[in-house]
């Protein structure tokens, strides 16, 4: 496990997180002295795959040569889960140890578009989000399936941050009453070990070749540029991401209203009427009313 900390950190901190504050808090709570200094209790967490690369579709072809379907068909919609935290790359479809790869999201939906055995597709949602990086592209391939065969994104749960980016590309979401959704925005988390430091008597010293190369670094504070700089980065991501949500709902949630909420959460029967979500109601009949929706067509 020890080896695998660096690997932790460099996903959490200093990199563009679109995932709920909440949340976000907690992971940095949890993984505290382990990775930045006191007692902590890592769950679970994927070792570096030695052919991570997305180029060489791996998983798409390994899918096919096996002659296995990437997800359930169910009356002709497929089911496509969207849970746990969501991240870039990892050789797997759909959840693993509390996480979902947009690599495998790619391979599912791009053979949902392909096979014409899937007349529709019902996206299952229950995350807090996750890493940007690799999210607005998942998402242009969502738009694209929803263009050419019905969708939904069905909240069992929550859809926040980066998960409600991808349920807003589905034609509609429906969410449960005391379900949420939102959290239109972005976060970095900066750990600053300097008083600890000083505290226990160990001094660093960052030696560079060039203005910029350590800006971010743990053993300091943050100057206000650096701050400004990061903030200013993360207004484009919340920009980028309202014009997604905007392009995905249409007159439901334009990008500026979906800027106005400030990434705050809301519970079903607001989020309707704000227009992030079209309808409150159970997931098991609203997959039976898609479904027979769908057999009708």
């Amino acid at each position: 496990m020890t080896l695998l900390l660096p690997r932790i950190a460099a996903e959490l901190v200093n990199t563009p997180l679109a995932i709920d504050g909440a949340r976000a808090d907690v992971m940095l709570r949890a993984l505290g002295p382990r990775v930045f200094g006191a007692p902590v209790h890592v769950a679970s967490a994927h070792a570096p795959d030695p052919h991570a690369g997305v180029l060489p579709q791996r998983l798409d072809r390994g899918l096919a040569s096996a002659g296995r379907s990437a997800f359930p068909v169910i009356d002709g919609v497929a089911v496509i889960e969207v849970e746990g935290t969501l991240v870039n790359k990892g050789s797997w479809i759909g959840m693993d140890c509390g996480e979902t790869s947009y690599e495998g999201l790619r391979t599912q939906i791009e053979r949902a578009r392909r096979e014409s055995s899937v007349r529709a597709a019902v996206f299952e949602v229950d995350s807090p989000g996750g890493q940007v990086a690799g999210v607005f592209e998942t998402a242009a391939a969502m738009a694209r399936l929803s263009a050419e065969k019905p969708t939904m994104a069905i909240l069992t749960s929550n859809a926040c941050s980066a998960a409600y980016l991808l349920a807003s590309q589905a034609r509609r979401i429906v969410m449960p009453e005391f379900g949420y959704a939102g959290s239109i925005g972005a976060v970095v988390m900066h750990v600053d070990f300097s008083a600890a430091l000083t505290e226990a008597g160990v001094k660093v010293t960052m030696i560079q070749s060039g203005a910029h190369k350590t800006e971010g670094n743990p053993f300091e504070p943050l100057s206000v540029e650096v701050v400004d700089r990061i903030r200013a980065e993360l207004d484009q991501v919340r920009t980028r991401f309202a014009e997604v949500v905007g392009s995905g709902r249409g007159k439901a949630l334009t990008a500026q209203a979906a800027l106005a909420t400030e990434a705050q959460v809301y519970s079903g029967r607001e989020a309707i009427t704000l227009g992030l979500a079209d309808a409150v109601g159970d997931p098991h009949e609203a997959f039976a009313a898609f479904r027979a929706e769908i057999s009708r067509l």
